[in-house]
């Protein structure tokens, strides 16, 4: 196992919160999870007209793009739930606030930036 030299967090506990990631991660998804999601036939028929794409490419590429935003959101747990490692009185609550320090009275909720550059 290497060693990352973490002061918050020890090399198997970030091992093992890496693992538990990637294990989240999604590669196929079937039509029932795929129907859960509301899909805009409207859209789809658009998106195949204005890129010139069958149907069936249209809709691989949403399965494409609903499996990359569940992996999104695991990497987004990822940053959130390491703060559980920090000790000193941070803590990763059900729910409300996304990181808490009651002692020091901080109360976090965390949000993905958005980048306005229009070069990323």
């Amino acid at each position: 196992m290497n060693n990352y030299n973490l002061s918050f967090i020890s090399n198997t506990d970030l091992f093992n919160h890496v693992r538990e990631t990637v294990e989240k991660y999604r590669f196929t998804i079937d039509l029932a999870e795929f129907n859960k999601n509301i899909i805009d036939p409207i859209k789809l028929t658009f998106d195949a007209k204005v890129y010139d794409k069958r149907i069936q490419a249209v809709v691989e590429s949403e399965i494409l793009r609903q499996l990359d935003k569940s992996n999104t959101n695991h990497i987004g747990y990822f940053h959130q739930n390491i703060f559980k490692y920090f000790g000193h009185g941070w803590r990763v609550p059900d729910s409300g606030f996304d990181v808490v320090n009651d002692s020091q009275k901080i109360y976090v909720e965390m949000k993905k930036p958005i980048c306005v550059c229009n070069q990323c």
